[in-house]
C-alpha cells in the first residue's frame, strides 16, 4: 500500500498562519548536544536551517528529562536551550528533534 499525498491543510480558527498559500515545515532528527558541565547546567546548541520565513515557531524533543527554549531566531537557524529539569542532575550528551512550522 502507498502512501496517499493529501493537497489541503486547514487551520483552526483563531491561528494565525504566515502565509495563506503554504504551510512551511522543517524537521531534523537526532541533533547532536554535548554533555552538561555539572549538575543544574545548561547547553546551548546552534540549529542551522536555512530559508525560514520571519515569523516561525519551534517545538523540541529533548530526548531526556531537560527543560528547553529558543533564542536567538533567524532566517539561517536558532538556538536550542537545554536545562536538567533537577538542578541536581547533569545533562548527558546526546541528540534531541526538532520540529519548525510557519
Amino acid at each position: 500500500m502507498g502512501n496517499k499525498v493529501v493537497h489541503s491543510v486547514e487551520t483552526p480558527a483563531g491561528s494565525t498562519p504566515n502565509t495563506q498559500d503554504r504551510v512551511i515545515l522543517g524537521v531534523q532528527m537526532g541533533v547532536a548536544n554535548g554533555a552538561g558541565g555539572g549538575a543544574g547546567l545548561a547547553v546551548v546548541v546552534a540549529v542551522a536551517m536555512a530559508g525560514l520565513p520571519a515569523n516561525y515557531a519551534v517545538a523540541v524533543n529533548p530526548g531526556q528529562d531537560a527543560t528547553w527554549f529558543v533564542s536567538g531566531k533567524t532566517a539561517t537557524g536558532f538556538n536550542v536551550t537545554l536545562t536538567p529539569r533537577l538542578a541536581a542532575n547533569t545533562l548527558a550528551a546526546g541528540t534531541f528533534d526538532v520540529i519548525v512550522t510557519g
